[in-house]
């Protein structure tokens, strides 16, 4: 059955940043995730798309680009979605993604174990753009993990020179959203 994993397979895991900048948190975030998910044939999914425009579909098709993404996330067991904070919401790279993905055939997020994750630098860690991601997610009918919730405040002090988390329990939590996240993808 596609999508299946037996006990002996190793997982394949997408991530997808929100934030474009290579030194973003939220992508040692990602990073750190991708660290406590354990053994997994990863990928990162690019986000660099052209704005959502009903005219270049009608006129051009889905761009490659977007085709790309959408087969990569139908591919995977499992995607770890990093999702930055800005002006209270999520970010424009991510929703213009989630936008042309739902433009695709068929539905490639249908059941598919995601969890989100985020860094920002104010003190609730991205929580608003936690809850909008949860809302731009349901048509999809994703399996969203709920929890625990990883939100990591004051994202710059958050991280050491090597990119590593430095709260244990920033630390801790990731871990078994992670653990949560490998089990869903094994299932």
């Amino acid at each position: 059955m596609e999508g299946r994993l037996n006990a002996m397979s190793t997982p394949s895991l997408l991530g997808l940043c929100g934030a474009l900048r290579k030194a973003s948190t939220n992508r040692l975030l990602l990073g750190e995730a991708v660290r406590a998910f354990g053994p997994a044939r990863y990928a990162e999914g690019n986000l660099r798309l052209p704005l959502f425009d009903e005219d270049i579909e009608i006129a051009k098709g889905i761009p490659a680009a977007v085709t790309r993404l959408a087969e990569r996330i139908k591919a995977a067991d499992a995607v770890i979605i990093a999702c930055p904070e800005y002006n209270k919401s999520l970010t424009g790279v991510l929703k213009n993604a989630l936008d042309w993905v739902s433009r695709t055939k068929g539905n490639p997020w249908r059941d598919k174990p995601v969890a989100i994750i985020g860094a920002a630098d104010g003190r609730a860690g991205g929580d608003r753009a936690q809850f909008a991601l949860r809302l731009a997610m349901v048509p999809f009918r994703a399996r969203v993990l709920p929890g625990p919730e990883v939100m990591v405040a004051h994202s710059r002090e958050a991280f050491d020179t090597e990119g590593r988390l430095k709260e244990a329990s920033y630390v801790r939590t990731l871990t078994d959203l992670m653990a949560q996240l490998r089990a869903e993808a094994t299932r």
